[in-house]
């Protein structure tokens, strides 16, 4: 496949991605600590040269021949990792784990006999989760704390202050920032 595209961060996202879905073994695949580190690089040097350009044609002779040998193996990783992302979503939303025949009536589903409840993931072609239904929305700033309880002066200022210093600065070192620049203007001829 080649990815053709003006934007480089695009298409190493997209070489990236491909990559991922095709060598998506896992540490519980392999036997060794090492033999699994030996894998993740092996697959890191591919995608760079990919990315790079460099034998091109060999790196997508040795993708094609890999898809061949574990395509069993690669869409049974797709399928764990889409069941695992739709656990993690159920989870979030409180509601309890899909069992197996939920499953099947979900492959049913997919298929395009019924429509999927909200929330539930709806893959674009097999072994690509999509997520649909609305994410939970981040909480406004100011203002209000989270106990509902209105800001303050005084709670404003410490907030300020306190973030001043976690943030590495103090009072004192603005103060001499501010003489050291004005010192530091004055021309003596």
């Amino acid at each position: 496949m080649v990815v053709s595209s003006t934007n480089p961060h695009n298409k190493e996202i997209a070489i990236r991605r491909r990559i991922a879905s095709i060598f998506n073994k896992r540490e519980d695949d392999f036997p060794s600590l090492k033999e699994y580190n030996d894998y993740l690089e092996e697959v890191e040097d591919m995608t760079f040269n990919l990315i790079e350009g460099i034998d091109v044609s060999d790196i997508e002779a040795k993708i094609s021949k890999y898809q061949e040998e574990n395509g069993e193996q690669i869409m049974v990783n797709r399928a764990r990792k889409a069941e695992e992302l739709a656990a993690a979503l159920a989870a979030s939303k409180g509601q309890p784990a899909q069992t197996d025949n939920d499953a099947a009536a979900s492959q049913n589903s997919q298929a395009g006999l019924v429509a999927l409840p909200q929330g539930q993931y709806a893959p674009t072609f097999p072994g690509q989760p999509r997520p649909t239904g609305m994410a939970p929305q981040p909480l406004p700033l100011g203002g209000v704390d989270m106990l509902g309880y209105a800001d303050d002066e005084e709670t404003m200022r410490l907030r300020a202050e306190r973030g001043a210093r976690a943030g590495g600065w103090s009072l004192e070192i603005s103060r001499k920032r501010a003489l050291e620049e004005a010192f530091g203007s004055i021309w003596i001829c």
